[in-house]
């Protein structure tokens, strides 16, 4: 049982601003108030932390799901020491061990910390996720500093219900995006949908392997299920309202970067021209969009022209 002063220190409050941002500093918050709780539902909590890409600075997100008979973990953090942490930060709400984690996505911003949970943990990923972190783990092999790579037991190809603590937790594939084997932690009870890299909460599209229009595919899909809540694997975590405006945003943003480097190539403009000339409108100012939209101009050119597989 977490004491009313310890609940009070978990429950981080959201921002008062309602700035739409990725950016902490706009949203009104300093690096000390990370990494933070933030209580979604009776037994639910979202755990944000900061990471860095070049001079910009994002959150990572978590889902952590406590129950009777263990803790289910949706995702990790991209580094022993963070996913230490968010170790500790479930210990401070529950004395519950950590049964599952489910790898949502299988990028290192994700995944390299993994070797900080329990060594009993049973961890989830789709095939192809699988595969990729095989890969990984060959190349890390040869690394004598990098992190472990710790592979996941259980394959999810479509769907996988859960019953933990007599809650239920749907593991879920709704389609390629921004990997080959993004997954998705649903709670149909709370109504609660954890997207992790399939939804980047005001931070640019990011492409490097991606799938772009069975991305956006993912995003409708996502878009018509019982939700109240969207979570983001980057980007702040929003109120109920909030979050479904910002998914739909988000999905907006995807199209828009298509349709553009659709136009451009369209006109035949070589690909690397296409990078200097793309114009992103109000998306060329989110978080990390001069990183990240050559990128996104270089895969569209590539699904465009059928070299995505």
């Amino acid at each position: 049982m977490v004491s009313t002063s310890a609940t009070l220190t978990l429950f981080l409050l959201f921002s008062p601003q309602a700035v739409r941002t990725a950016d902490p500093v706009k949203r009104g918050f300093k690096e000390s108030d990370f990494p933070r709780v933030i209580r979604l539902a009776e037994g639910v909590y979202a755990y944000e932390d900061l990471r860095s890409a070049g001079k910009e600075k994002f959150t990572t997100v978590n889902l952590f799901v406590v129950t009777p008979q263990g803790v289910l973990v949706a995702d990790g953090q991209g580094s022993p020491e963070a996913t230490k942490g968010l170790v500790e930060a479930i210990a401070k709400v529950t004395g519950k061990p950590i049964k599952y984690v489910v790898v949502c996505s299988d990028h290192g911003d994700h995944t390299a910390g993994n070797a900080s949970f329990p060594a009993s943990t049973t961890f989830f990923a789709h095939p192809t996720s699988k595969a990729t972190m095989e890969r990984e783990a060959g190349a890390v092999g040869r690394r004598a500093d990098a992190p472990r790579v710790i592979l996941p037991t259980e394959l999810v190809s479509e769907k996988k219900v859960l019953t933990l603590g007599g809650r239920e937790v749907q593991i879920l594939f709704l389609g390629r995006a921004h990997t080959g084997g993004d997954l998705h932690v649903y709670l149909p009870k709370e109504k609660i949908l954890f997207m992790s890299e399939a939804y980047l909460n005001r931070v640019f599209p990011a492409m490097r392997s991606a799938y772009p229009s069975e991305w956006v595919a993912v995003l409708e899909k996502a878009e018509a299920m019982d939700v109240r809540r969207y979570v983001p694997g980057h980007g702040f975590v929003e109120e109920p309202a909030d979050s479904r405006e910002e998914l739909v945003r988000y999905r907006e943003a995807v199209q828009a970067v298509i349709a553009e480097v659709t136009r451009l190539h369209g006109a035949g403009v070589a690909v690397e021209a296409a990078v200097t000339q793309a114009s992103f409108g109000p998306y060329a100012s989110w978080t990390i969009a001069s990183q990240q939209g050559p990128i996104a101009v270089r895969k569209v050119y590539e699904e465009l022209d059928g070299r995505l597989k």
